[in-house]
């Protein structure tokens, strides 16, 4: 065994054959720093095992504080896999039908999915009911940057609507199916959604770094977040402000990227999950996008490489983060970043599995 060393963050101890594909990554990882001004992190881990930890620039800028081990990252949409663990858990427990409706778990609720929106449904953002708070930038505004919300005046406000899709019949990416699962797991545990998160997840992980966020917590080496200026990928600006409190199950939590290798393999080696559980977590629903629950599932090869890939992508107001797991390889990819876009991040996350496949 050889020690491979990163002389700004960390000593990992890698056998030899692994430094002709880490000097690949490496390559990268160069040139998304110096051309696209990526500053975060990236880790791959394979079977559990960490080949590669870099932490690469500003964390904070206004006191020039840099990226490292302690840095915890707001992670937005990666939420939403915890929160389709909480519901898997609950199916597990028998507690859910996966096609029962709303109504069953929600008894008061207005819309008129309430007895057509099954929880599948809601899972593979295939709801089909029309979503106020995203439909126009100003009820983005109203929703999410205005005013703190009751989580039962978020729904009766902006996710009790009309459908105007048929359920099951069409992926239409969105927050409220996911803050309406947040209001089911309340319900049937007559808890919080944040104490049964610590309960059912961080605590017996042991993932001490991460946890629910609110907008006036004071949490310890916490990012901020950044966008780049339109066409000047160096020059980046601090977006509008947001009470993250309000995207609640479906985006209001921080976490690391070793705690996050936490949940990845407490999930593909079914240590919260059944074995059975997680395959159907991970059966993915080509009709509707190749969308599973909690991720996209699907095949992808690079360059002579087959692999079966399971992603999970969240980014708002300056901060982005991607999760991939290769499924037939035991792979874990965990990208994330406070200047990156996020449609820049997955072109960047495809160049760094490509170049440790040896492509």
């Amino acid at each position: 065994m050889k020690i491979f060393k990163y002389s700004i963050h960390c000593l990992l101890f890698l056998p030899v054959f692994a430094f002709a594909q880490l000097a690949k990554v490496e390559k990268v990882m160069d040139s998304c720093i110096n051309q696209r001004n990526f500053n975060g992190a990236v880790l791959i881990a394979k079977n559990g095992k960490i080949e590669y930890l870099k932490y690469t620039g500003l964390a904070n800028r206004h006191y020039d504080i840099k990226y490292g081990e302690t840095t915890r990252y707001q992670i937005w949409s990666l939420t939403k896999t915890f929160t389709t663990v909480l519901i898997m858990q609950l199916y597990e427990q028998g507690k859910i039908n996966l096609d029962s409706t709303i109504s069953a778990y929600i008894p008061d609720y207005q819309g008129e999915g309430a007895k057509k929106v099954t929880v599948r449904n809601l899972l593979t953002y295939s709801s089909g009911l029309f979503h106020k708070d995203i439909s126009t930038p100003e009820m983005i505004h109203e929703a999410y940057n205005k005013t703190i919300w009751g989580l039962d005046d978020f729904i009766k406000r902006y996710l009790s609507e009309k459908l105007i899709d048929t359920p099951g019949t069409k992926f239409s990416y969105n927050n409220g199916d996911f803050i309406l699962l947040g209001k089911i797991v309340e319900n049937l545990y007559h808890k919080s959604f944040e104490q049964v998160l610590r309960e059912k997840i961080l605590i017996p992980l042991k993932m001490t770094e991460t946890d629910f966020y609110h907008h006036d917590d004071i949490v310890k080496n916490m990012d901020e977040g950044y966008s780049p200026r339109e066409n000047n990928v160096k020059e980046v600006y601090m977006p509008t402000n947001v009470y993250i409190d309000n995207f609640y199950s479906a985006g209001a939590m921080y976490s690391t990227p070793k705690d996050l290798l936490k949940f990845d393999q407490a999930i593909f080696n079914h240590q919260i999950l059944k074995k059975e559980t997680v395959q159907l977590m991970t059966t993915s629903y080509p009709k509707l996008g190749d969308v599973a629950f909690g991720f996209w599932v699907y095949p992808m090869k690079f360059g002579k490489v087959e692999t079966i890939l399971a992603e999970r992508q969240g980014g708002g107001y300056g901060h982005t983060a991607n999760w991939v797991h290769l499924i037939d390889k035991g792979l874990t990819f965990i990208l994330i970043s406070n200047t990156t876009e996020i449609d820049e991040l997955n072109k960047m996350r495809m160049k760094v599995i490509g170049a440790y496949l040896g492509q």
